[in-house]
């Protein structure tokens, strides 16, 4: 038995392939380093979900902007109780009030409901009003709107989509095989994504990104890294933003997002600054963790330039995972239609290893 389904195959898929050994990941064809900072949000969803649904548009940009200004009659349920919650307790309770279904229809508005809810969450929050969808907008744009409360420029547009597109899909990651656990039951879309946003709320999983803020604000400056880093470690700490389950050389989307975030830093007066930090700690952590683990394959993960980027966009750290889920949720929703063409309901077996019954005398 392989202890967490290490290295067993648990489905076949058409979406995305994630080679650890190579560092390289493709999604329906194509590889990263083709799609992001070339591709919207909406172009890449119509890429996972083309052969999906009989009814796709090719352009997606005009349905998702009226999905998202259909799911915002729910923020009328956003009270005080789930403003008390963590946004993405807060995000998955809206979510929850959605209709189940497997139709196009569903499909739009479940992914528009992460961006909508965590927008109206945040700012509640805040103590702002939460604001309405522009449906006319591209949904990067919108999200930073509806966030911020103020347009987004094109720069800060295009960096919010590279981050989408990067993390849309990642193979068989734990939020994308409960989504389709669930999916094969034949429970609704509805129900596979809160499955998924379920899973990706885990601080192994994508609940990770908020704590790199908190390591780079402890450390403070670059000459403060290398012993911040080795008093961590010493105590049994986790690196957040280095090691990756599947990857045994560099993440590809660690790249994607830290190019996002230097193209972001270009004409801006404080970014560059705090990039040449990120890069410092980075650097110091590498060094440290070849000599601390030598034989460990610890390289930078997808959280570290997740938490310099989301940072910039002023997105607040508590939301960070919420907006991995903006970007996720056209995967696992991509994965639920794949599982149900599929049909066969998810089973696998279990070996027992408790006590056996005791025989009477």
């Amino acid at each position: 038995m392989s202890d967490g389904l290490e290295s067993v195959v648990a489905a076949e898929t058409v979406l995305s392939e994630v080679d650890g050994q190579a560092g390289r990941l493709v999604i329906r064809g194509r590889s990263l380093d083709d799609l992001a900072g070339r591709t919207s949000f909406e172009e890449v969803t119509h890429l996972l979900w083309d052969g999906f649904f009989d009814d796709l548009p090719h352009n997606l940009a005009a349905p998702l902007g009226r999905a998202r200004a259909e799911v915002f009659a729910e923020v009328e349920a956003l009270d005080a109780t789930l403003q008390a919650r963590g946004p993405i307790e807060a995000m998955r309770a809206l979510t929850a009030r959605l209709a189940d279904g497997d139709e196009l229809s569903v499909a739009l508005r479940l992914t528009a409901a992460p961006a909508v809810f965590t927008a109206a969450v945040t700012r509640r929050q805040a103590g702002r009003p939460a604001l309405p969808p522009d449906p006319a907008l591209g949904h990067a744009a919108d999200i930073l709107r509806m966030t911020r409360g103020a347009a987004a420029t094109p720069q800060e547009a295009a960096a919010l989509d590279t981050y989408l597109v990067t993390v849309s899909d990642h193979g068989l990651n734990a939020s994308t095989f409960a989504a389709r656990v669930i999916a094969s039951t034949r429970a609704g879309l509805t129900s596979a994504v809160l499955g998924g946003i379920s899973a990706l709320k885990g601080p192994l999983h994508g609940g990770a990104p908020g704590p790199v803020i908190e390591m780079l604000d402890d450390i403070g400056a670059p000459d403060n890294a290398e012993a911040w880093l080795r008093g961590a470690l010493a105590r049994g700490d986790r690196l957040m933003g280095f090691g990756h389950r599947v990857y045994r050389v560099r993440d590809p989307r660690a790249d994607a997002l830290k190019a996002a975030v230097r193209r972001l830093t270009e004409g801006s007066n404080t970014m560059p600054g705090r990039l040449a930090f990120a890069e410092a700690v980075e650097a110091a952590a590498l060094s440290i963790l070849r000599q601390h683990k030598p034989d460990r394959p610890l390289d930078t993960n997808v959280e570290f330039y997740t938490a310099l980027l989301l940072e910039a966009l002023a997105f607040p750290p508590p939301a960070f995972t919420c907006v991995f889920a903006m970007g996720r949720v056209s995967g696992w929703i991509a994965h639920a239609r794949e599982q149900l063409a599929g049909g066969r309901l998810i089973r696998p077996q279990s070996r027992y290893i408790g006590p056996e019954p005791r025989r009477a005398a």
